[in-house]
C-alpha cells in the first residue's frame, strides 16, 4: 500500500541542469589546503634565483605586447605535474581548466600547452643551473654530505619504434624520395590544393627530410666507432652494418627488463646515501654501465664543487680502469669484483700454433723471472706495460734457438722472431681493491646500495610515469630527465623539511 501511495504523489526533486551557466565567486587561496604540495613547490621555487629565466622574457613594462607567463609559475607547474605522473604538456593544459592544484598555481588562468611544451625544452643551461641551485639548498639543509654516493643506471625507452631503424642505403633512398616530393609540391598546381594544405604537406616533408638527414649523420658517427673495433671482433662477425632510427636518430637498441631489446637511453643517476638525494644525472647511449663512473664523478664535482668520499656501485662499473681512476682521485670505491675473462685462444689457432705449445704449456720460474718452453728453451723478460689495470710482461726466446728447434712449425710458424709469451698480472691498486671487498665492512656497505640507488629509478618509472621519453635526442631527453630529477629532489625536501615546519 505504501508503494502505491508513493506512485500517486507528485515527487519534487532538485533539477540537474548541466546546460545552466553558473557564476560563482572563487576564493583561490582555499582551493588547496595549507599543507598542500603545490604550496611547497611554489615556496621552494620562489627561493631560487631565476634571473636567467627572466632574461629571456621579451615583454617589458612600458612597451607594447602581451605579458609573458612568469617562469616561477611554469617551473612550479611542471614540477607539480611530474610529481603527479603527468609529463604531457597538452594534458597539463587541460588540468589547468578544472584541477584545484593547477588552478591555485595559475590563479584560475589556463596556460596554453604550446607555452608549456616550449618552456620545457627552451632553457637547457638555465635548467642545469637550476638543478645546481636545488642541490645548494639541500646542502644548506644538511641533506647532502657526499660521504657515500650510490651509482646506478636504468634504461628508459626512447620515443621510437624498433621498425624505425634503417640502414644507410634505405635512409638515402627515403631522403631522395622526400626531396622529390617537396619539389613536386612546389611546382604542381594541377592538384588544386589550397595554399594551406600545400604548406602543411611541405612542412611535414621538410621535417621528414631533417629527421632522415639526422639519421644519416648518426650512421657516419656509428661507422667511426666501428673503425675502432678490434680486428678480432670483426672476424667474429660482430661488426654489423649500422642502423639509425628515422624518429630518434640518437637512440640505441638496448637490452632492458626481462631481456627485451628496444630503442632506449641509459640514464645514469648518482644518489647521496644520507637522504637519498639525486646529486648527478647523465644520459648515455651505451647499453653497458662500464665506463660511466668517471663521468658521474665529474658531474658531481661540477654541481657541488667537491667530489664524493665513497662511491658504491654494482658489478658493471668495477672495471680495472674505473678502480684505478677512483684510486687516483682518492675516492673509496665499493663494488663486487668482476670475474676475469679467460684469454681467447682464437689468435693462437689462426697463427697455426699447436695446442701442445699454448701458453699453459710454458713453465714460469720466479727466481730467474723467465719461462721455459716444452722444448726446454728459455724465454727471457723483454718488455712491460701497464694497461687497463693489468701489468703485462712479455718474455721471448732467442730467434736463433727457435729457428734451430724441430718444433718451430708447431710453436711459432713463420715467425722471424723467437716465440713470446705474455704474462698478465693485476696492478697493486686492483689487488688492493679485491682484498678490500673480501672484508665484512665492505660487504655490509655494498648491501645498502640497492635500497638507495634504485629508489630514484622506482620513482621515475612508477610514480612519475617516466617509462618512455616523450622527447627525442640526447639534449631533450636529458632535459626531460632533469625535470624528473628536480621533482624528485624537491619532493624529498618537502617530505623532510617543509612539512616539518
Amino acid at each position: 500500500m505504501a508503494n502505491a501511495s508513493a506512485q500517486n504523489r507528485a515527487v519534487r526533486c532538485k533539477l540537474i541542469d548541466r546546460k545552466q551557466l553558473c557564476f560563482r565567486p572563487v576564493d583561490v587561496e582555499k582551493l588547496v589546503g595549507a599543507g598542500h604540495r603545490a604550496r611547497a613547490i611554489w615556496e621552494f621555487v620562489g627561493r631560487l634565483d631565476l634571473s636567467r629565466f627572466y632574461d629571456s622574457v621579451e615583454a617589458v613594462e612600458g612597451e607594447a605586447g602581451r605579458p609573458a607567463w612568469d617562469p616561477q609559475l611554469l617551473i612550479s607547474v611542471w614540477v607539480y605535474a611530474y610529481g603527479d605522473g603527468v609529463n604531457s604538456a597538452r594534458e597539463i593544459g587541460q588540468l589547468c581548466e578544472y584541477h584545484p592544484a593547477y588552478q591555485w598555481l595559475t590563479a584560475m588562468e589556463v596556460v596554453n600547452y604550446h607555452t608549456l611544451a616550449d618552456f620545457r625544452v627552451a632553457h637547457q643551461s638555465e635548467l642545469d643551473e637550476l638543478f645546481a641551485q636545488v642541490l645548494g639548498v639541500l646542502s644548506y639543509h644538511k641533506l647532502i654530505t657526499l660521504k657515500r654516493v650510490m651509482q646506478d643506471g636504468t634504461k628508459i625507452k626512447a620515443a621510437a619504434a624498433d621498425k624505425s631503424f634503417r640502414r644507410q642505403a634505405t635512409l638515402q633512398a627515403h631522403w631522395e624520395r622526400a626531396r622529390q616530393q617537396v619539389q613536386a609540391l612546389s611546382e604542381a598546381d594541377a592538384e588544386e590544393l589550397s595554399a594551406r594544405k600545400v604548406a602543411a604537406r611541405k612542412r611535414a616533408l621538410v621535417d621528414k627530410q631533417r629527421r632522415l638527414q639526422a639519421a644519416l649523420q648518426e650512421i657516419e658517427e656509428l661507422k667511426k666507432d666501428q673503425v675502432q673495433q678490434s680486428e678480432e671482433q670483426k672476424e667474429k662477425g660482430k661488426a654489423k652494418e649500422p642502423r639509425a632510427s628515422t624518429t630518434d636518430s640518437q637512440a640505441r637498441i638496448m637490452i632492458g627488463a626481462k631481456g627485451a631489446f628496444g630503442p632506449a637511453y641509459n640514464v645514469q643517476i648518482s644518489t647521496d646515501a644520507k637522504a637519498q638525494i639525486i646529486v648527478g644525472m647523465g644520459i648515455s647511449q651505451c647499453s653497458s654501465d662500464a665506463g660511466e663512473l668517471e663521468a658521474a664523478v665529474q658531474r658531481m664535482e661540477d654541481n657541488l664543487k667537491e667530489k664524493p668520499e665513497q662511491m658504491v656501485v654494482d658489478g658493471a662499473y668495477t672495471t680495472h680502469n674505473a678502480i684505478e681512476a677512483m684510486a687516483q682521485k682518492g675516492i673509496d670505491l665499493i663494488g663486487p669484483v668482476r670475474e676475469t675473462k679467460k684469454t681467447s685462444l682464437d689468435s693462437l689457432k689462426r697463427r697455426g700454433i699447436s695446442a701442445e705449445f699454448y701458453p699453459r704449456a710454458f713453465s714460469y720460474d720466479e727466481s730467474t723471472d723467465s719461462y721455459t718452453c716444452p722444448a726446454d728453451k728459455r724465454l727471457h723478460f723483454e718488455t712491460e706495460e701497464k694497461h687497463n689495470g693489468w701489468i703485462k710482461r712479455r718474455y721471448r726466446a732467442r730467434a736463433s734457438q727457435c729457428r734451430a728447434c724441430p718444433f718451430q712449425a708447431q710453436c711459432c710458424p713463420g715467425s722471424k722472431k723467437g716465440r713470446s709469451v705474455l704474462r698478465q698480472q693485476k696492478s697493486e691498486i686492483v689487488l688492493a681493491f679485491e682484498a678490500k671487498m673480501k672484508t665484512e665492512e665492505a660487504v655490509k656497505i655494498y648491501k645498502e646500495r640497492a635500497g638507495v640507488a634504485e629508489t630514484p629509478n622506482a620513482w621515475f618509472k612508477d610514480k612519475f610515469g617516466l617509462r618512455q621519453f616523450r622527447l627525442c635526442g640526447l639534449v631533450k631527453v636529458g632535459m626531460e630527465t632533469l625535470w624528473a630529477c628536480l621533482t624528485y629532489n624537491i619532493s624529498q625536501w618537502t617530505r623532510m623539511c617543509w612539512q616539518a615546519q
